[in-house]
């Protein structure tokens, strides 16, 4: 017996999965920035966790609804490959896009409401970009985001392929829980989340002034993980 999810519900699949997401990232930072006692590894470790845990369950319970993307490069990737299973392929990826970036404002307002804080912020912790005294930081950065994201990309693509026998949630969650410790830029891997990190000054931000050059990292990053997933395909 199958289900068919209405356009609706995947969206809201796609926005909850989204908002649920940030408020892991975010709130786990907060909360880990508050126990840890300065120690920035610890702190590190907590929000790692917490948002491998969130991801793993996100994907499981939203995965049937609308493939658990929470992610707009995720949705352009699958949806050039023909696996946005809708008609009128290019409006739904720009809706699921659309609910995914509400999505991430709402995860990072949502959280700030929950610890108290002032709904309303922007990040100040420059992730790569001008300091103040001319120079120019982020290179590697970005090369980390184009890492991260391509990895991300590569295992998603290769979840699909017949020969993987592994769910997607589990190989999902494992990467990015890896890929928190071995990117200098601790794995964003994601434009929604780099909105929604960007709309919050606490340990998780990301200062506006850095947040275009992690997206077109990112952005070179899928497109790298489209190619490696393609070349290691079977050949008929």
């Amino acid at each position: 017996m199958t289900t068919t999810f209405l356009l609706r519900q995947k969206l809201l699949a796609e926005f909850t999965g989204t908002a649920a997401l940030l408020c892991a990232v975010i709130g786990s930072g907060i909360m880990a920035e508050q126990l840890a006692g300065g120690n920035v590894a610890v702190a590190l470790l907590a929000n790692t966790l917490a948002t491998v845990f969130a991801l793993f369950v996100l994907i499981e319970t939203l995965g049937p609804v609308s493939g658990a993307h929470f992610n707009p490069l995720v949705t352009l990737v699958l949806a050039s490959k023909g696996l946005l299973a809708q008609t009128g392929w290019a409006q739904v990826a720009m809706l699921y896009i659309a609910a995914q970036l509400l999505g991430a404002a709402a995860g990072a307002w949502t959280t700030h409401a929950m610890f108290d804080l002032p709904v309303w912020q922007l990040s100040h912790k420059l992730r790569g970009g001008w300091t103040a005294t001319g120079a120019f930081t982020g290179y590697g950065q970005w090369l980390a985001e184009a890492v991260a994201t391509g990895g991300l990309v590569f295992v998603i693509l290769r979840t699909l392929s017949t020969q993987v026998h592994a769910r997607a949630s589990v190989l999902v969650a494992c990467y990015i829980g890896a890929a928190y410790w071995f990117t200098a830029s601790t794995s964003f891997a994601n434009p929604a989340a780099v909105l929604g990190r960007m709309l919050t000054d606490s340990f998780a931000g990301i200062a506006p002034a850095s947040a275009p050059g992690f997206v077109l990292a990112q952005c070179l990053g899928a497109l790298a993980g489209v190619g490696l997933a393609h070349a290691l395909a079977p050949k008929p």
